[in-house]
């Protein structure tokens, strides 16, 4: 698996190539040919750039479904495992991890590949720290699509909900090295795709995922109300009905903030997983609007001078010769009359 370095740490990463490419470009997406690295330009031997990131202790095999339908959409999809995740580095300071810290290692990761603009999608983690890009680097992003953020709303319940699991992987972090080695020896092929994804999480180390959880709990979670505020990437946001850590309220407020979003809501907590259709839709047709307008400006050119348009008049009947109106009488009803009864005899 391919990985860049982000301050001496080993970040990995997977390309997924765009069907519109061609295979030698296909080829060296999937290392079997010449490195190649896009530019984040419309040539369909490029791609258009799309970043997905996952959530909090999983890792980019989370979105591997994902990826690969958007990629069949003419998308050139980028997983990676930010710090601490998956099979990326998993230091044990805590001084490593924070949402900021995650949002440098995306452009970071821009930087490597050599794209000037990517949209960018996060789950759950991955959002908040797609929004640290828009806070840090918006001129780098082309759009967002942000699922599952954890703001305002929603810190309480997420506190209550990880706190134990960060007792858990600090103070217990024996009993969680007996559960690690029990579920690594679990085959892969016995479980279905997310079920996988899932008991990664007891698979990993625990140690560093204490640290991380740690880093994020004495760290800023997002960027504040005021300055989501001034976002103006296109965005689109993903929320979930009946889901206490990501609520859908904070949803619903992320996209009333930008002047630029709009909200989708998800039929359930899993549609986007184990129904995905409706919503890879939603997400490809959005992509699809993020890229196209540029293109269409290059092809078509604009007039030389605009035109404001008349709406169209229907032309008015023409209103007869005074001499033809004298000529023909006003017609009038005739008076009706009431039959006459017969006489009784």
């Amino acid at each position: 698996m391919p990985f860049f370095r982000y301050e001496g740490q080993r970040i990995h990463y997977t390309e997924f190539a765009s069907e519109a490419e061609p295979g030698s470009a296909r080829r060296a997406r999937a290392g079997t040919g010449p490195a190649g690295a896009s530019n984040g330009s419309l040539d369909a031997a490029q791609g258009r750039p799309l970043i997905l990131l996952h959530g909090l202790l999983l890792s980019q095999e989370m979105h591997r479904p994902l990826a690969e339908a958007l990629a069949t959409r003419g998308n050139r999809v980028i997983t990676v495992d930010l710090l601490g995740h998956g099979r990326s580095d998993r230091p044990r300071d805590m001084w490593r991890y924070s949402m900021a810290t995650f949002g440098e290692q995306v452009i970071a990761l821009m930087d490597h590949l050599g794209i000037e603009q990517a949209a960018v999608m996060g789950t759950s983690l991955g959002a908040n720290a797609a929004l640290e890009v828009a806070s840090k680097r918006p001129e780098r992003l082309r759009g967002m699509v942000i699922e599952m953020p954890v703001l305002d709303n929603g810190l309480l319940v997420s506190a209550l909900t990880f706190t134990p699991l960060l007792v858990a992987l600090t103070f217990g972090e024996p009993i969680m090295k007996g559960l690690a080695r029990v579920a690594r020896a679990i085959p892969r092929g016995l479980l279905p795709h997310y079920g996988n994804v899932m008991l990664d999480l007891i698979r990993q180390e625990p140690g560093p995922g204490g640290a991380l959880l740690q880093g994020l709990f004495f760290g800023r979670v997002a960027p504040p109300r005021s300055e989501r505020r001034t976002f103006e990437v296109p965005t689109l946001v993903l929320g979930h009905p009946r889901d206490p850590v990501h609520p859908f309220s904070d949803a619903g407020e992320l996209a009333s903030e930008m002047p630029n979003a709009r909200l989708v809501e998800a039929n359930s907590l899993v549609e986007l997983r184990l129904q995905p259709d409706r919503l890879t839709d939603e997400i490809a047709d959005f992509l699809h609007e993020l890229w196209v307008p540029d293109r269409r400006r290059r092809t078509q050119p604009k007039p030389a001078t605009t035109r404001k348009k008349t709406a169209s008049r229907r032309p008015k009947a023409a209103t007869p010769p005074a001499s033809d109106a004298k000529a023909r009488p006003a017609t009038r009803r005739r008076p009706t009359r009431a039959k006459a009864r017969p006489a009784r005899k």
